[in-house]
């Protein structure tokens, strides 16, 4: 009789830009893995969720399925709910019975902004829009429902080469306007998505093996900028002049939602499984600018997020 082989990673999701890099990282270290988009898992719906478990039963589940357009969640907070409260607790649920990992992917908006030292992942929380209240709410489904097997992962100003982002936004705007206003009054860690990949990874690895307890952890980049301060990094690594970035406060740009001042996590890998902690954003974003740009520029990678299933974009 053969015997079965290992049991997968299952990655919800799967068309976003986080997703797409787990996938890719997973992949690269040989694990098998089954990319879930909408139209395979829809995280609100609970016979879609029950269904795709069972079908796959895999060991470790990666909720990157999110809401993630801050301004229409103040309009429209019940469908984010469904995706970002709902989703996590349908999962966590499923997640229960066969004892699977469950791996999942919050915000720094969770805070209220008003500290001025890093959060710790135990400081207490106040989501000041819609945004922030759903993935809060999500967070403490997975953390109530799976007390020895849920993982709430915290980033913060995630940006990749898979998706549309502040940083490949500015690359496009560096070869192509001639100054740009950018807020300097919100702080922040830019986090590339192919580095909190990895910490997905390590982290599920250290679960399976029983080295790394339930609960909260933070996955934001070393170090902290604003975002003019990023928007400067990035034009100089574009070859264009950083001076051409001018700073702004946010009440410059009126939006349907507030956004934190400060939003800086803590780290401490001493309480996070002894994973050490993400490179500082100014690395890390050397390191992905010749992707980014050539993303911007319209050329992606081919493959990565695994096969289209032929109804999502």
């Amino acid at each position: 009789m053969t015997e079965p082989g290992p049991r997968p990673w299952l990655v919800t999701g799967a068309r976003g830009m986080l997703a797409r890099d787990v996938l890719a990282r997973l992949a690269d270290a040989g694990v098998p893995a089954v990319a879930a988009c909408r139209h395979e898992l829809d995280v609100t719906d609970p016979e879609s969720v029950r269904a795709a478990l069972a079908r796959h039963r895999p060991a470790v589940v990666v909720n990157c399925a999110a809401w993630t357009a801050v301004d229409d969640a103040e309009r429209r907070e019940a469908e984010a709910f469904a995706v970002n409260a709902t989703g996590p607790r349908l999962l966590a649920e499923a997640c229960r019975a066969p004892g699977t990992v469950l791996l999942h992917v919050s915000t720094d908006y969770v805070f209220d902004g008003r500290a001025r030292e890093p959060y710790p992942k135990d400081a207490p929380t106040g989501p000041l829009g819609a945004y922030g209240r759903t993935k809060l709410a999500g967070e403490r489904a997975v953390l109530e429902t799976l007390p020895r097997t849920g993982h709430v992962v915290r980033t913060a100003w995630l940006y990749g080469a898979g998706g549309d982002n502040f940083v490949r936004t500015m690359i496009r705007l560096a070869a192509g306007r001639e100054t740009v206003d950018v807020v300097d009054d919100q702080h922040g860690q830019p986090t590339w998505a192919a580095d909190l990949a990895g910490l997905l990874l390590r982290l599920g690895g250290a679960a399976l093996e029983g080295a790394a307890p339930a609960g909260i952890h933070h996955g934001g980049a070393g170090g902290h900028t604003t975002w003019c301060g990023l928007a400067r990094e990035v034009f100089r690594l574009a070859g264009a002049d950083p001076g051409r970035v001018r700073p702004v406060t946010g009440a410059a740009f009126a939006r349907p939602a507030p956004r934190p001042a400060w939003s800086v996590l803590g780290h401490d890998p001493r309480r996070t499984a002894g994973l050490a902690p993400l490179r500082h954003w100014r690395d890390a974003l050397a390191e992905a600018f010749p992707e980014l740009a050539k993303a911007a520029a319209g050329v992606t990678r081919e493959g990565v997020g695994g096969a289209p299933c032929g109804r999502c974009p």
